[in-house]
């Protein structure tokens, strides 16, 4: 969320960026009354405080003197019903300006394209040909059949719909995925890291508006936890409470995980298969690093992914989210949108593989995450950005589907060769 110092110093910013997303300002006018009523109810408790102490003393003095108290306890009594009376007006004030707050969407770029919804998110540039097949091509599911690469229906019977097994070379194609993804990064600059895949409330509330991701995040009957969607909740929570040193920074951070997404409400073929499932694979880029810095790191993470769907030599468009799709979180988002052959009937449709965000310190306002500048005693809020690097069900969908040939045969990115250990894939 934002910071509330901000929110009150910089209104007329907050008003035009939240008008733009289409919230109005019926968030923010929620905001500045709650947060005027508990300053003020906050103010009124510290002098009651400050009286109850000085009848605190009078009575003492009092009894010293061997003197009647009884109406000076009257006076207590009555103070301290007050104080509890009041607390829990700021408690309750408090609660209701932060509610208000979640719900403020962080400071536009000024880039972001206003939209309703993905249909209005902006083209920036394609990359790559797409492929002109010159036989009946088939979908992934198709083409996992005749390959012998997914068991499906076993798994719907044991696990539920959108579930699935992974066989012969695709297990080998997705651990391949995840090690190219790794290597990348740690060319990159970055330190690998397997996170926990669950989370408690108050750590995931950091990276994730809760209510916004109700449909989507599985709770744990029971227990404080959740599991995770990606793993860049667990990393962007690796520093909570912390005060980080200027030194450290830029931390540059890369998650291995098994995700998992409820995914409620999407229906249809193109859905299907390994493309919209509960539980897969991710290799995510995460950076902590000054406030000035951010920018220059969200072209980076942008880069670092371009690069690795350029090597496999998968058909991509860069998108600019559109305000009508874009998260509250964040103040620009960009996405990578492969070319899936199979999708809309075999007619083939751009989908989204990877989302690039700068979250400037939306989050770490959330999660108290605070860098200390060096040479000074100034504390700030870091800022936190996030793509995703690979999400490998969805990058084996595109390579089966790019690259297949009239045999009924899959070809293998040359990138991959050295983790896969076979070229082709061919049918059983």
């Amino acid at each position: 969320m934002l910071d509330p110092k901000f929110v009150r110093e910089n209104i007329t910013k907050v008003k035009l960026s939240e008008t733009k997303r289409g919230h109005g300002t019926k968030f923010l006018d929620t905001f500045l009354k709650n947060d005027e009523f508990w300053r003020k109810s906050k103010a009124k408790n510290e002098k009651l405080k400050h009286k109850r102490n000085i009848v605190s003393r009078e009575i003492n003095q009092l009894k010293k003197q061997n003197k009647g108290v009884s109406s000076k306890i009257k006076d207590m009594r009555k103070v301290s019903d007050a104080i509890k009376t009041n607390e829990h007006r700021v408690v309750e004030y408090l609660r209701r300006r932060n509610d208000a707050l979640t719900k403020i969407g962080n400071i536009l770029d000024p880039s972001v394209p206003k939209g309703k919804d993905d249909s209005q998110n902006v083209p920036l540039k394609h990359v790559g040909r797409r492929p002109n097949f010159k036989f009946p091509i088939k979908d992934h599911i198709e083409l996992g059949k005749s390959l012998d690469l997914f068991e499906f229906d076993t798994a719907a019977k044991v696990s539920g719909s959108r579930f699935y097994y992974l066989k012969n070379e695709a297990v080998i194609l997705d651990m391949a995925l995840q090690r190219y993804a790794v290597n990348k990064l740690i060319k990159s600059g970055f330190k690998m890291f397997w996170p926990p895949l669950m989370l408690n409330r108050a750590a995931l509330a950091g990276g994730v508006n809760l209510s916004e991701f109700k449909d989507t995040i599985y709770k744990i009957e029971g227990d404080d936890l959740y599991l995770i969607g990606t793993s860049e909740h667990p990393l962007v929570a690796l520093k909570k409470d912390q005060v980080i040193l200027e030194q450290e920074l830029p931390m540059r951070i890369g998650g291995v995980s098994v995700c998992f997404r409820r995914e409620a409400g999407s229906h249809g073929r193109d859905t299907k298969g390994i493309f919209r499932v509960h539980q897969f694979n991710k290799v995510e880029q995460v950076v902590y690093c000054t406030p000035e810095e951010s920018p220059k790191f969200f072209k980076e993470l942008q880069r670092n992914s371009e690069e690795m769907f350029k090597e496999l030599g998968i058909p991509f468009r860069v998108v600019n989210i559109c305000t009508g799709d874009l998260g509250n979180k964040q103040i620009l988002q960009y996405d990578i949108e492969a070319w899936f052959p199979g999708q809309k009937n075999k007619k083939g449709s751009y989908r989204e593989v990877t989302s690039c965000s700068n979250v400037t310190n939306y989050q770490a306002v959330t999660l108290n995450t605070k860098f200390h500048r060096k040479n000074s005693s100034e504390r700030e809020y870091v800022h936190m950005l996030n793509n995703t690097a690979l999400a490998t069900s969805r990058v084996i969908v595109a390579i089966l589907e790019n690259f297949q040939q009239k045999d009924g045969s899959v070809i293998i990115p040359k990138a991959l060769w050295k983790y896969t250990g076979f070229k082709t894939i061919k049918p059983k």
